[in-house]
């Protein structure tokens, strides 16, 4: 076989792995975040390196400032735009989607620091799970008003197909399932989740997904669980991830991405309840007035249940 030929099956097979290599990157490329729609003006959204996905609208001199329990990502962009409907006055809104630990600890610290950006802004308002604003509540004292606004259920999520058959919290424990867990230190999720591991399996159960597992890598903690577990369920890296049902629901229904939605059945389930909290120094406190009356609105709620939200009772 002469030279220029050898050299050419070379080159073919060469530009056929970068070829292939390309179109898994692209692929994979269609899963990454943010996975809402932007705002208008200069798109410049780089992912992985460069994408603020959970960083929401004018971050400069705005009229309300809003820090959402991260798994309502989703339903931020319809929520603002119709607030903005309702109350044209406040046009500059900022909002965070980020795990209500992380967002407690901004509004203790005073400071959150993302890559080089470093936020001081104040929110106006605050919400979480009803439990974790109770008890910032006794600690800090720092809420003016509450509403209770959506709850939610939990689910599994799994590639479409179910290759590992998963059919409950149980299968969770075997050893060659992987699964994205929330970090209890952040996530008050995980909390929920826990006690749904011991309603069905008990302590044991907990223990074997929440500490061996862990030890040996095949459950997987997360940073920022709604963002991570999906992606990677969805890129194959984690076989099952326990979340809210509508993160889901979001991904399998709204998206059409190729996953599954396994019930977990209501004995061993747990319903988490969502709670708007309005901020006693709230730089904006008429913003903030305004944007906890809304979300008591029929607007508001018929857009938590466009996204799978259930009512608040």
């Amino acid at each position: 076989m002469g030279f220029r030929m050898k050299r050419g099956i070379v080159s073919g097979a060469l530009l056929f792995a970068v070829f292939t290599v390309n179109a898994a990157a692209a692929k994979q490329e269609n899963y990454l975040p943010p996975w809402n729609p932007p705002p208008a003006g200069m798109q410049f959204n780089v992912p992985p390196v460069d994408a603020i996905a959970d960083l929401h609208g004018d971050i400069v001199d705005p009229q309300l400032v809003v820090f959402f329990a991260g798994n309502q990502f989703m339903v931020v962009h319809d929520l603002l735009a119709a607030f903005t409907r309702a109350h044209p006055q406040y046009q500059r809104i900022y909002a965070e989607t980020l795990p209500p630990g992380i967002l407690a600890s901004q509004i203790e610290g005073g400071v959150l620091v993302m890559g080089n950006l470093r936020i001081t802004l104040k929110p106006d308002v605050y919400t979480a799970g009803k439990d974790a604003i109770a008890q910032n509540q006794q600690k800090h004292g720092w809420f003016a008003d509450t509403y209770d606004y959506a709850r939610n259920p939990l689910a599994i999520m799994v590639a479409k197909g179910n290759p590992k058959h998963i059919r409950g919290l149980q299968d969770l424990g075997r050893p060659d399932v992987r699964v994205s867990m929330p970090n209890p230190q952040w996530e008050g999720v995980s909390k929920q989740i826990e006690a749904s591991y011991r309603k069905a399996g008990g302590e044991a159960l907990d223990r074997m997904i929440m500490d061996t597992k862990v030890k040996d890598g095949s459950t997987f903690l997360t940073q920022i669980h709604h963002r991570q577990s999906p992606l990677r369920v969805l890129q194959g890296e984690s076989d099952a991830a326990p979340l809210w049902s509508t993160e889901a629901y979001f991904q399998q229904q709204v998206l059409h991405r190729p996953i599954e939605t396994i019930d977990i059945p209501a004995a061993q389930n747990a319903v988490g309840t969502y709670t708007a909290a309005r901020m006693k120094n709230a730089p904006h406190e008429q913003a903030a007035k305004d944007f906890l009356a809304f979300m008591q609105s029929p607007a508001a709620q018929a857009i938590y249940r466009k996204y799978g939200f259930m009512p608040p009772h």
